[in-house]
């Protein structure tokens, strides 16, 4: 038994009730015989759209995607999609069907669907109904096309994603022949809008389980990301990594926090290392300079994929300073702070200790970053001054006091901050004050 919302259950019983089939399908299926709590309700129907506005009259319909088969429907408040049984004509794009065809029966319905989990659909009187053997693909833990893998990704190409983030998502394997046709049709993602990708490369990378996928399925990943390729089987050859670059990069992902710029960063952190390795007379190999090279691979790639303007800025700021030693000392915390500010700290420790975590003498590098992450608390605690804008002193307050306008003002606000950082001068506005008076002939 699924357990229906209120909601959903009057949806199908006005369609029932006036001479139509009607069954919540995909997703919320999948996800309820899971026991997850579904995001989405959808429903489908053998009414025509046409008909489907008519059983609904008396409520707020808006015609999302009338042409596709699909009405929104307001109930309480709440949107809920009504798509009539349609079969998919021949498509012509890799992503979208040139034609759609309604239809009555929902075993058509179903069959155009991409994998058997989301294939199935339910009734609370009649149960579940699957065609296409997805409730033993749930219980085996396996993403399987519906029908033949190959046409199905070429009918879309963006199922490729998907199938990989479902198995990202639920910790789920690929059977083998859709395996083999995601791999065979994986350039066809090159067709697929930029933006469509990316939404799919967060929600994988957001997902409980990526290592496997990112590993076995890595030549996808560089289809769109070929930077990626250069880090595939790249020795290290370093007594701090065990591990070669994509492999470092990707188990370094699977255990960092389920934060979006955390996880891009890890996933960009060490993308500079193919291009800035080195190795020196004793064999050990080097990669100086691999974060500021990371941090312009990093703006390209999230560029190019569409990214938006934030996360771009957040992430390559991450990939650059991933590297930089912070001691543990109040005043290095300090210097930290005023470069990148505190959200952004407490993200680059995210990054650092997923760095850590898979290198050789982790648990050594994990306390030197907890022993940092306590001072920045107790920094934070004692509402320390570590910006321009927490100073007790303003630039006209200077003014005030007989410092030209321009450039030494800044210079002078730069050297009171400098020194409350160092704890070599109390932030308070009267001994800030006192100290310019002093010594204004110097400054």
């Amino acid at each position: 038994m699924i357990k229906l919302p209120k909601d959903v259950e009057i949806i199908i019983q006005q369609l029932n009730q006036a001479g139509y089939a009607a069954y919540v399908v995909g997703g919320c299926v999948r996800d309820s015989l899971l026991g997850l709590e579904p995001e989405d309700w959808d429903v489908c129907t053998s009414a025509l759209p046409e008909e489907t506005k008519q059983v609904f009259s008396g409520f707020h319909i808006i015609e999302t995607g009338i042409q596709h088969g699909t009405v929104t429907v307001r109930v309480n408040h709440q949107s809920y999609e009504v798509t009539t049984f349609r079969k998919d004509g021949d498509y012509k794009d890799f992503r979208h069907p040139e034609t759609v065809e309604f239809v009555s029966e929902l075993k058509d319905d179903l069959s155009r669907r991409d994998f058997t989990v989301n294939a199935m659909a339910y009734h609370p009187k009649t149960g579940v109904v699957d065609y296409f053997n997805g409730q033993k693909d749930l219980a085996s833990k396996t993403i399987c096309c519906v029908g033949d893998a190959k046409t199905r990704f070429q009918e879309d190409a963006l199922r490729i994603l998907r199938g990989l983030r479902f198995a990202a998502r639920y910790g789920f394997s690929i059977e083998s022949s859709t395996k083999n046709a995601m791999k065979e049709c994986k350039e066809l993602l090159s067709l697929i809008a930029k933006e469509r990708i990316s939404e799919e490369l967060k929600k994988l990378l957001l997902s409980d389980y990526p290592e496997t996928i990112l590993l076995d399925y890595r030549e996808i990943f560089a289809q769109f990301i070929p930077e990626f390729a250069t880090m595939f089987d790249m020795e290290q050859k370093n007594p701090h990594h065990q591990y070669d670059v994509w492999e470092h990069t990707v188990k370094s992902v699977a255990c960092a926090d389920k934060n979006l710029f955390v996880r891009l960063a890890v996933l960009f952190h060490d993308i500079g290392k193919p291009q800035t390795f080195s190795m020196d007379k004793e064999g050990i190999g080097h990669f100086y300079s691999h974060a500021k090279a990371g941090e312009a691979l990093c703006e390209t790639i999230l560029r190019r994929l569409k990214f938006d303007a934030k996360t771009i800025a957040y992430v390559k700021e991450l990939v650059k300073y991933h590297d930089i030693q912070i001691e543990p000392t109040e005043k290095a915390v300090k210097k930290q702070l005023n470069k990148i500010g505190a959200e952004q700290f407490e993200r680059l420790l995210l990054v650092k200790e997923a760095d850590a975590k898979t290198t050789v003498n982790a648990e050594i590098k994990l306390k030197k970053i907890e022993a940092v992450r306590k001072l920045y608390q107790m920094v934070i605690e004692k509402d320390s001054c570590f910006t321009l804008k927490d100073l007790e002193i303003s630039g006209n307050d200077l003014i005030s006091l007989g410092i030209p306008e321009g450039k030494q003002v800044g210079a002078t606000l730069l050297l009171l901050l400098e020194m409350v950082m160092e704890n070599k001068l109390e932030n308070k506005r009267e001994i800030l004050t006192r100290f310019v008076q002093k010594n204004l002939k110097n400054i």
